[in-house]
């Protein structure tokens, strides 16, 4: 949700993997802000000069929250809880991993969904870094940045084209605008990796050397558990639940514990069949079905407007193997997904927790503002609409039209997504929202 909250990230460059933290944009006396983990610093040779500083594991970034408080994120609203999270929760999820390096073999690959989520994600997060550390940017010539090649970069229109997704790169145009990313990164990347070089710090701000870092392919055998030695007794308990004075820390991603790498090598065998495993989060519980789109129209596992549910991949699988009749055995690829041994693990993309925004919109209403801004509504309302229009469901449709206040906030939510949702109107949504969950939650069908 798009509430204040700090999440784990890690950066690829030059074959070595650094962790640190970013605060994704948030709201305070007003104003919008956004940090990563470092600090600003005095030369008086280059003047002021910002920097990112970055860990060899996670074990090493959390006990460097634990004892220093001298750095960009000391006053963050939840900077407290993240000082007693331990490396497990300071892990970054699959969609928190960026390759710097791995640019230009992505752009090398067909333009499917992943490739470019992927490569739209790694610039989205340059540009992020380039807008935090750009010190010359605060001063009077707004002309004036550490970071030309960034800002030439992302003011490409085909860079732009990435945050369209896959669509804008299908049929013969679509190639061609793929292609034209390809040399703009062929012209640029190698600028822009050397703009941001400058401003990371790869000694964990002097905790630490730069040989210390595995390189990539050493970094993926990790284990954070085994490596987080000095946890407190009580980081347990507080990252179980994430909230401390009704701030979520780390945004949950669903109910499904899954090991990234898994998700992600899982990820290519359900993309290449068009069929993609989907959680869905009601109040009634969680689970696990499949969908994909028949001339752009939903469709799931399930029969009659049922969607079937089922609570593990492992209950999923089984029931693809088996015999019974549904609406995904047609699907031509549908023998393949019966013979798999692949899991059915959904990306984060894919994972639809219905019950989040309900939450968030009691706590804006009861007076909690700036908890949470338009964005919130994106990838719930998309994963409704589908449910709505495979189950027929009338009243939802309804519910979201163009018109109606749910309607509007969505619209709001892609035209200003960072307009922060005031309390008064969360109070109108909230029972709307509910009622839409209640319909869905009545098409859901759970099956052992």
């Amino acid at each position: 949700m798009a509430r204040p909250s700090i999440v784990p990230i890690a950066l690829t460059l030059d074959d070595r993997t650094g962790y640190t933290l970013w605060a994704p944009p948030w709201e305070e006396d007003g104003e919008e802000w956004q940090a990563f983990l470092g600090t600003t610093e005095d030369d008086a040779e280059h003047g002021s000069r910002a920097s990112v500083h970055l860990f060899p594991t996670p074990a090493a970034l959390a006990e460097f929250c634990r004892s220093s408080t001298g750095h960009d994120l000391a006053d963050h609203p939840v900077w407290p809880i993240v000082a007693g999270l331990g490396a497990a929760d300071l892990t970054p999820d699959d969609d928190h991993r960026f390759d710097l390096d791995g640019v230009y073999d992505i752009a090398a690959d067909n333009p499917d969904r992943w490739a470019v989520e992927e490569l739209a994600a790694t610039i989205d997060i340059v540009g992020r870094l380039a807008e935090c550390l750009d010190s010359a940017g605060d001063d009077e010539d707004e002309d004036d940045s550490e970071f030309e090649a960034v800002a030439e970069l992302v003011s490409k229109p085909e860079i732009g084209s990435l945050g369209l997704g896959v669509e804008a790169f299908v049929g013969r145009s679509g190639e061609d605008a793929w292609i034209g990313v390809g040399g703009i990164l062929d012209d640029l990347w190698e600028d822009v990796v050397e703009e941001l070089s400058e401003h990371l710090d790869w000694t964990g701000a002097g905790t630490t050397s730069a040989e210390a870092y595995p390189t990539s392919a050493a970094e993926d055998d990790l284990d954070p558990e085994d490596t987080d030695e000095a946890a407190p007794a009580d980081a347990a308990s507080t990252s179980a639940t994430g909230d401390a004075a009704g701030v979520r820390t780390i945004a949950r991603g669903g109910r499904l514990d899954a090991d990234p790498a898994a998700v992600a090598a899982a990820a290519r065998f359900w993309e290449s069949v068009g069929i993609l495993p989907v959680e869905i989060v009601v109040p009634e519980g969680a689970g696990l079905t499949l969908r994909c789109y028949v001339e752009d129209v939903a469709r799931f596992l399930g029969h009659d407007g049922e969607i079937y549910l089922f609570d593990s991949p492992t209950a999923l699988a089984r029931f693809c193997a088996g015999a019974e009749d549904h609406d995904l055995t047609e699907i031509a690829s549908w023998p393949e997904v019966a013979d798999t041994d692949v899991p059915p693990l959904p990306a984060d993309q894919d994972r639809y927790d219905l019950t989040e925004l309900s939450e968030v919109l009691r706590e804006v209403a009861d007076g909690a503002a700036g908890l949470m801004d338009h964005r919130a509504f994106a990838q719930p309302i998309e994963g409704v609409r589908d449910f709505a229009e495979y189950a027929g469901l009338r009243r939802v449709e309804e519910l979201l039209a163009p018109s109606s206040p749910l309607g509007v906030a969505a619209s709001r939510g892609e035209h200003e997504p960072g307009t922060t949702l005031p309390a008064q109107d969360a109070a109108v949504l909230r029972p709307l929202w509910d009622e839409v969950v209640q319909q869905v939650g009545g098409a859901l069908v759970f099956r052992d």
